[in-house]
């Protein structure tokens, strides 16, 4: 299955949902956001939402700065 994370193709292995995505990655779940096909997926929402294939995702992370 391929995805494609921040403009760059990825394959996986077998089919994930955000959350084991993000944890295989070492990205913290609580310091993202994640847009899926152009819709903001909920933090809440990331260990219930399966990725298909084809899916395009950019994730977001936050950045602390004055």
């Amino acid at each position: 299955m391929y995805v494609t994370i921040n403009g760059k193709a990825a394959e996986l292995d077998e089919p994930l949902t955000i959350l084991a995505l993000l944890e295989s990655r070492a990205i913290a779940p609580q310091a993202v956001v994640v847009e899926r096909n152009g819709e903001i997926v909920p933090g809440e929402r990331f260990g219930e939402v399966s990725l298909d294939d084809g899916d395009h995702l950019e994730v977001l992370r936050f950045v602390g700065g004055g």
